[in-house]
């Protein structure tokens, strides 16, 4: 049995021992690398998180804290103010970093924060606001990754056929090198479309493939884009200026959850996916709320009686995040929300970020029938084989 304790030490493993078999299974380093405390319950959970981060202020004082204005961040910011009084830690850099598409419910919110903590959160724009970054780079879709990979296909004009061609290649190591010298500096690209990695193995089923989203690729063939596509707006309206803003800073505190998921539960190579780390740069990363869960934070907003803003408390949203961006999948059904209380940012992301909502709404019909059909073939099929098992052919 493992014990408990309220330790955050990065070798602190919680090691899975199978007896029987003995057999070994693979397991995220988010799961081999985990803190006793992130098991703990709520209240020694969130005392825990404080000592964390009275541990870290005290180790690292030049700190900057990104806030959002999202319910994370208002429980990441009373966090760090509870725990500056009780340790009589100074007071630390917050900021908030407005894309040029946010709710006034938002920015309402963060003046709120600011007068009931008695902090200063200082508000910052990119150079490029999110109107001309789509227009320049292309708008997202479905994800990230996604809309990276189509971003780099549509650039580069590789054939989806590549992908088809892979996949009847009884060589597929052959056929990847092939590929290769066929289409020079196109390695990602490649292994996108394939579903492959660049030794020509096969991998459907990891997230940085075009088909890790059910049917895309057949969905794209059969019904091209006719807009660019990119997530670039993310790297120029948010990235940059975060890294123009805080590179002066010995470490930086962000509200990420490992149970949000996505690329925010998979540990990198520069490991800025655990609750404390070093980058490359030499700055450290601290995500106090990493090992805190729905549950755990529904808990705190209860106990200490926070008060998130107008989008969730009026509006009804379940987050925030980018305003309108079609990453989320609930972005069309999330304005409607708004629709009523904000109509002005509702026309303002439609007309950003209509063409991708349109493409993705075409997109779910197509999986809806693929899906049907192919539920109603596999129903063909078992009732033929039902059929033949119960009246096997009499032989003459």
């Amino acid at each position: 049995m493992i014990k408990k304790g309220a330790r955050d030490l990065p070798g602190n493993k919680a090691r899975r021992v199978s007896f029987g078999k003995m057999k070994q299974e693979y397991k995220s380093r988010v799961y081999t690398d985990r803190p006793d405390y992130a098991d703990f319950e709520p209240a020694a959970k969130f005392e825990a998180i404080k000592s964390i981060i009275a541990k870290r202020l005290r180790e690292h004082p030049n700190a900057i804290c990104s806030y959002s204005g999202g319910s994370d961040s208002d429980i990441m910011i009373d966090v760090i103010e509870q725990t500056r009084m009780i340790f009589g830690i100074p007071p630390i850099k917050y900021v908030f970093f407005n894309t040029g598409l946010e709710m006034q419910a938002t920015k309402d919110h963060v003046k709120e924060v600011e007068r009931k903590y008695g902090i200063e959160i200082e508000e910052c724009r990119p150079k490029i606001n999110i109107v001309n970054a789509t227009r320049t780079y292309g708008i997202p879709f479905v994800s990230k990754i996604m809309s990276a990979g189509l971003s780099e296909w549509q650039k580069k004009g590789i054939p989806l056929s590549i992908a088809d061609e892979y996949d009847r290649a009884e060589d597929k190591a052959e056929k990847r090198a092939e590929l290769k010298e066929r289409y020079p500096n196109c390695e990602s690209v490649i292994n996108f479309l394939c579903c492959c990695n660049s030794a020509g193995e096969p991998r459907p089923n990891i997230q940085l493939v075009i088909n890790s989203s059910k049917y895309m690729k057949d969905f794209i063939n059969e019904n091209p884009p006719d807009f660019k596509i990119s997530a670039k707006c993310c790297d120029y309206c948010k990235k940059q200026v975060a890294h123009r803003v805080q590179k002066e800073y010995d470490m930086i505190i962000t509200g990420e959850r490992r149970d949000e998921g996505g690329m925010r539960s998979v540990p990198r190579k520069d490991n800025t996916a655990l609750c404390f780390t070093e980058t490359s740069s030499g700055q450290y990363r601290l995500r106090p709320l990493y090992y805190v869960s729905d549950k755990d934070k529904a808990w705190y907003k209860d106990y200490y009686g926070i008060k998130y803003s107008a989008a969730y408390e009026v509006y009804g949203l379940t987050r925030t995040g980018c305003c309108g961006c079609p990453i989320s999948y609930k972005a069309v059904d999330d304005l409607e929300k708004i629709r009523k209380y904000e109509p002005n940012v509702v026309k303002a992301a439609w007309n950003i970020f209509g063409k991708s909502y349109e493409y993705r709404m075409k997109y779910n019909e197509y999986k809806r029938l693929r899906t049907e059909q192919e539920k109603e073939m596999s129903a063909n099929i078992d009732g033929q084989m039902s059929f033949e098992k119960n009246f096997p052919e009499v032989m003459p």
